[in-house]
């Protein structure tokens, strides 16, 4: 409130900031949101609108679609998430088959489409007439060596096209774009801000060049940056609802279900979505949430299977079936695959996290376009000569995970035929043929140039996700293993080990499971997920009867792993780029008190207060000019140091601002308080200047001899921006997220000043 003079002397008190300025109570760029501060709001909202609708109809009403609107925005992501996801697949499968040709009867068809309608047998089925590749189209023939340069030219120029058209567009329109953005969205959803990272430009650009780095042949997949896509969607579809565009911690809510929501169209997953949001991105996660994440994974899926996009009424591309029983004895080579996950995990966090912090410190990172445009190349150039590299990577780990029938006429399924001995449908183990021992020599090569080259291009400026690599690379480990398995009880039926089990002429071995269990060894050895990761591949290939293989490969793998480093890939990334993320999976054991975290120091000049009720709007304003603290502590009094409460740095701009404009009487030796009543003051003295309604009075307090391993939990557990230290009632200092963290990073001898935000 102010004080108006009036005629004779006496103070009349004049209303100000009991109604709230626009931007009191928001936050900065780069900042830590105040969880406390965001649920107390949100009840006393929901108190109030609870209150008022006993009183009218139309307030019954408002309170029923408040309760509503969280189902509706659900509904929207859903609905906007299986669409950007339908779009995404059918473009990206359309632009990946243009590298290699075109289809005559309408250039929007992609090969397998264009070749529907054609009357070509089953085994010729890839070269019907329509479909002409680069070479027939401009040389009118397909055959010989001119041939193969030719199209082998077309497929690189194609790639680098692509390639640079997406970086180009990254880079100058939305440079939030790049990567998988899960790193990011762990951080987000743990309380950080990034204005603009899940902005409408970053979604735009982010569907269009996720589409171009897929069809450029890159090694990496879509399922990460989809997450980061339907993240958009949901915060956009936020901007909706008051309730949401208001409340920061309620927007995280929806964040996590829409995070759900995009492995659900990934993956074709609704409920592996909801576990990957619990157990790898949310930092807080209710049962609310669980439900309206189940809502919106459900009618994401619903939607990309009403569109279809691979003609086979499947969510993806690489769904199979396996009918055969696995035996006991196979636990050995799939825990085999297991510690071969969590060996190339490790491996490749340590050389990735290693090549991106050379790309931080080093000139590398000033040339983006020059970087996709070398890695493009090399890929290219290297991977049309192998037709494994040569298609795309979903369309690799389809044909890894297919179980051989009679009809297939892929290599890996060209074993000698003796078909006398088949029942039914299920073909018995058989001898490998020519065809089996070139795709065996070429998917070892693939495998190598897999390996390394995902480290370079994880992490390049352009979106690119960690998911489809990282099964592609455990698929063929695991195909390789599963047909040397099958050859070995083809051979070797008799030995001790086949012998109870494997009869001659019988279907034991299926390579296929092996390449399925490896892709979870190695998606689990590089995220450390567990759960969700076996939810989702049973999700995607129908195989109930396989949980107990993937639980033991996952298993084992995140166990390897973390023998050799604890973090996972995003958990590393995150670190490498210093977001203030509080990892709760993690144990503090280190016997330190609250006052060796807190500042100021010992040698440190005083800690920065205001007085409750003797600063002038200069003294305050020269406070705020001087320091960059985020927010400051009220006291009683320099004396006493007696702790009243907490305000805002951003709060105290905006309303001493707004008091200077539009307050009678507001001049720089006017009296600042946060008391309820203003403080005896001379007649002659300028107005006072009341804000009290700024001041957060129940901010939080440890005492000077608090444990840190309680100051961690408390952060982690309520989400708190800040914590003040006392002793005796009396103010000593002040502990933040960032001083935390910086602790935490000290006792686990790594850089403190890697923590780079607030």
């Amino acid at each position: 409130m102010i004080f108006k003079r009036g005629m004779n002397g006496t103070s009349t008190m004049m209303d100000f900031l009991e109604e709230p300025l626009p931007g009191v109570g928001t936050y900065e760029d780069f900042n830590t949101i105040d969880w406390v501060r965001e649920k107390s709001r949100d009840r006393d909202r929901h108190r109030e609108i609870t209150s008022r609708s006993k009183e009218s109809t139309w307030a019954l009403i408002h309170s029923v679609s408040d309760a509503f609107s969280g189902w509706l925005l659900m509904l929207l992501i859903g609905l906007l998430a299986g669409s950007l996801a339908g779009l995404i697949d059918i473009s990206a499968h359309w632009m990946t088959d243009l590298k290699e040709g075109v289809c005559l009867a309408g250039f929007w068809f992609n090969h397998e489409h264009c070749c529907w309608k054609s009357n070509t047998t089953f085994t010729d089925r890839d070269k019907c007439p329509e479909w002409k590749s680069w070479s027939q189209l401009i040389l009118g023939h397909g055959e010989g060596a001119f041939a193969y340069i030719l199209n082998y030219f077309m497929y690189v120029v194609w790639a680098l096209l692509f390639s640079l058209l997406a970086v180009l567009l990254v880079k100058g329109f939305a440079p939030y774009a790049c990567g998988s953005g899960i790193p990011e969205i762990k951080t987000i959803l743990s309380g950080f801000i990034i204005r603009g990272y899940l902005g409408k430009w970053t979604l735009i650009i982010k569907t269009i060049t996720l589409v171009l780095a897929v069809s450029s042949g890159l090694s990496l997949g879509k399922e990460g940056p989809l997450v980061h896509v339907a993240c958009c969607c949901g915060n956009i579809l936020c901007h909706l609802f008051t309730k949401y565009r208001k409340n920061e911690a309620k927007r995280r809510e929806v964040l996590s279900a829409a995070a759900a929501a995009g492995v659900s169209v990934a993956f074709g997953a609704p409920i592996g979505g909801v576990l990957f949001s619990l157990e790898e991105v949310s930092y807080y996660f209710p049962l609310k949430t669980l439900w309206r994440s189940f809502f919106a994974a459900l009618v994401a899926a619903f939607t990309l299977r009403s569109i279809n996009p691979f003609g086979n009424s499947r969510l993806v591309l690489f769904y199979v079936e396996f009918h055969m029983p696995w035996h006991l004895l196979e636990l050995v080579p799939f825990i085999l695959l297991g510690i071969f996950g969590g060996l190339w995990g490790a491996f490749f966090i340590r050389s990735n996290i290693a090549w991106c912090r050379r790309r931080k410190t080093t000139k590398l990172g000033k040339y983006p376009v020059l970087e996709v445009f070398v890695v493009t190349a090399i890929t290219a150039i290297l991977a049309f000569p192998n037709e494994y590299t040569r298609m795309s990577t979903s369309e690799l780990i389809s044909e890894l995970f297919n179980d051989c029938g009679i009809l297939d006429s892929s290599k890996l399924c060209e074993y000698v035929n003796d078909f006398n001995s088949t029942k039914g449908d299920d073909l018995p183990d058989r001898a490998a043929g020519p065809g089996v021992y070139t795709a065996m020599w070429q998917l070892a090569l693939a495998l190598i140039m897999k390996v390394f080259i995902t480290i370079f291009t994880f992490g390049m400026k352009v979106p690119s996700g960690l998911f489809i690599p990282s099964m592609a690379v455990g698929a063929i480990a695991g195909r390789l293993l599963g047909v040397a398995m099958e050859q070995l009880a083809y051979y070797h039926h008799d030995w001790a080990i086949f012998s109870g089990w494997c009869s001659q002429g019988a279907d034991c071995i299926t390579p296929g499971l092996y390449a399925m269990v490896g892709a979870a060894a190695c998606l689990g050895g590089v995220t450390r997920m567990t759960v969700s990761l076996v939810v989702i591949m049973f999700e995607l290939t129908g195989g109930l009867e396989y949980i107990v293989p993937l639980m033991a490969a996952a298993m084992t793998s995140k166990w390897v792993a973390d023998a050799i480093g604890r973090e996972g890939i995003y958990d590393a990334h995150i670190r490498l780029n210093g977001y203030p993320f509080l990892e709760a999976k993690e144990e503090f054991s280190h016997k330190t008190l609250a006052m060796d975290v807190m500042r100021p120091r010992r040698n440190d000049p005083p800690l920065t207060v205001i007085t409750q009720d003797s600063m002038t709007v200069e003294d305050v304003e020269t406070i705020i000019n001087e320091t960059t603290y985020s927010g400051y502590p009220v006291v009683v009094s320099r004396e006493s140091q007696r702790l009243v409460g907490f305000v805002l740095r951003r709060d105290l701009i905006i309303s001493v601002e707004n008091a200077r404009k539009k307050q009678d009487g507001i001049v720089s030796t006017s009296i600042i308080y946060f008391t309820d009543h203003s403080p005896p003051l001379p007649p002659s003295s300028p107005s006072m200047l009341k804000l009290r309604s700024i001041l957060d009075l129940s901010p939080f307090t440890v005492t000077d001899q608090t444990p840190m391993e309680i100051v961690v939990d408390i952060f982690r557990k309520l989400g708190l921006r800040q914590c003040l230290v006392t002793h005796n009632g009396k103010l000593l200092g002040i502990i933040t997220k960032k001083d935390v963290l910086k602790h935490i990073a000290q006792l686990a001898n790594q850089d403190p000043d890697s923590i780079l935000f607030n």
